[in-house]
């Protein structure tokens, strides 16, 4: 046994039938649901770049635009402090907590499907009010809007990664959603270069419309795309109409085990009753919840979304100019992205727990000397070298690496993988919940944190990076190859979790 982990030989491999093979049905199936995950990442990332583009400032945010273009009395890490402007970029993540506590009944009660479609329709809505805005309060609904889709899409898309993939490769899978989120944001930096050039000062309509293209591909696809085995036993279908289609998923007629598995989770849950008031109340879902709570609160303080929210404004306060910001995005959004891919082969060969120690480490080293360098370098006046913002650009890019391989993917794939089915849709809520809470937090206070605490902000989620890193140490166990219809196996072995949960109190979900 390892400490904080639990170790699982070859002889003890808890997969199904080997884990069925990856098919095209399953990889198709797969993609289009991932354009949720587009959908966020392209939202996080085109809200810091039209935020820093003078003509959407001078249109909707004159006083940001004001101090921004040489108002001497004003320090350079308070020039984008405004409580306007940062209302623009969390209303999306206000509205995403308000509509998750709707979104885990409709994802539990019809489906991941509908989920989606909803979500789809909502993001379509949204990308045609903000293209079209015309006062600061367009500009918001459609944000709202925006975020009424993201509650049902990160509820409903990280569940049905997870329930699709083989088990052996549901890492892959499942950070397939970050690696979308990677690509999504990516994408949003490279448009937002882009539209920062169109003469007539009309690029940031472009960029915010922009957000109707994987919208679109969600909800297309979504209509064609098949509900999970999971969540149609969990409403009462057939079972040999279920047994049809995860053969066809798992690519092999060797699916009675996981069946019986899942059978026995939805028989479990009808017999216990509400999810929310399970995962609450009873003992035996003490871990899990800890989990669903602690994971996303530290996926936030990682300082990830302040740097993804506001890296252009960020860059624009070291002196850089409106382009070459917009540029440094772009580049820091290609190592993300890069590292979030290179996370789907690593997962499920070396474990969660590896890569999320190796990558919190590499974080807090690099958000130290991020503080290290503004505290020495930048005053409240005047801007760093060109070399010393090389610096930076570089030190941002390895700490956007580290977070593309651990707290990224894994943020999502750890939480939607842990729950029994009786308490699934309801867990993925309060992570959704918990993640859009603390995401809002960051979104409206940075600034303002920026403004006063300096280059000490940096500072402050490092120390929450050390403290992340040493609860994966001790209190996450590993979950690698583990089906998730056994999944509270791992908390009765792990050496501080198996004293919360009795062998006494474990669901029938994991008996066969």
């Amino acid at each position: 046994m390892v400490v904080g982990g639990i170790s699982i030989s070859e002889s003890q491999d808890r997969s199904y039938g080997g884990g069925g093979r990856v098919t095209a049905f399953v990889v198709l199936s797969c993609i289009t649901a991932g354009m949720g995950g587009a959908i966020f990442g392209y939202d996080i990332g085109i809200a810091g770049g039209v935020s820093s583009m003078e003509p959407f400032l001078r249109k909707f945010f004159p006083e940001v635009y004001r101090r921004m273009k040489g108002d001497s009395r004003v320090s350079n890490y308070c020039k984008f402090d405004s409580q306007l402007l940062t209302a623009f970029t969390s209303s999306l993540y206000v509205a995403g907590l308000l509509t998750t506590f709707l979104a885990s009944r409709v994802t539990s009660r019809r489906g991941r499907r509908p989920s989606m479609l909803l979500g789809g329709a909502a993001f379509l809505a949204g990308a045609a009010i903000g293209g079209a805005a015309v006062n600061i309060y367009m500009v918001i609904l459609g944000r709202v809007l925006l975020g009424v889709g993201l509650g049902f899409a990160n509820t409903a898309v990280p569940l049905y990664l997870s329930e699709m993939a083989p088990s052996r490769h549901r890492g892959a899978f499942s950070n397939g959603f970050q690696f979308s989120v990677g690509i999504g944001a990516l994408a949003a930096n490279v448009i937002n270069f882009g539209t920062e050039k169109i003469k007539g000062g009309w690029g940031w309509r472009v960029s915010l419309a922009l957000a109707a293209v994987p919208a679109g591909l969600l909800f297309v696809g979504a209509l064609f795309l098949p509900e999970t085995p999971n969540s149609l036993v969990q409403r009462g279908k057939d079972r040999q109409e279920v047994a049809l289609l995860l053969r066809k998923i798992r690519g092999t007629d060797d699916v009675d085990r996981e069946l019986d598995d899942i059978v026995a989770a939805s028989d479990s849950a009808s017999v216990a009753g509400g999810g929310l008031q399970m995962l609450v109340t009873q003992r035996r879902y003490r871990p899990q919840l800890v989990m669903a709570v602690a994971i996303p609160f530290f996926q936030q303080v990682t300082g990830i979304n302040a740097i993804a929210f506001y890296a252009p404004v960020l860059l624009r306060t070291i002196g850089m100019g409106e382009s070459a910001s917009l540029l440094s995005s772009v580049v820091t959004g290609v190592v993300g992205a890069a590292a979030t891919l290179l996370s789907m082969f690593l997962v499920d060969r070396f474990g969660r727990r590896t890569l999320f120690l190796a990558g919190g480490t590499q974080m807090l080293a690099s958000q130290v000397l991020v503080g290290g360098v503004l505290a020495a370098k930048l005053g409240d006046d005047g801007g760093v070298s060109k070399a010393w913002a090389g610096a930076l650009i570089f030190l941002i890019a390895v700490y956007v690496a580290g977070f593309g391989w651990s707290w990224g993917p894994l943020g999502w794939l750890v939480p939607s993988e842990i729950f029994p089915l009786e308490v699934r849709s309801a867990g993925q809520g309060v992570t959704v919940a918990t993640s859009f809470v603390f995401t809002v937090f960051v979104a409206q206070t940075f600034l303002t944190m920026l403004c006063h605490m300096r280059a000490g902000i940096f500072f402050f989620f490092a120390a929450w990076l050390a403290a992340m890193t040493a609860f994966v140490y001790f209190l996450l166990p590993e979950t690698k190859g583990v089906p998730i219809e056994q999944m509270e196996k791992v908390w009765r072995e792990h050496w501080f979790w198996r004293r919360v949960v009795s062998e006494e109190e474990a669901p029938a979900s994991g008996k066969l």
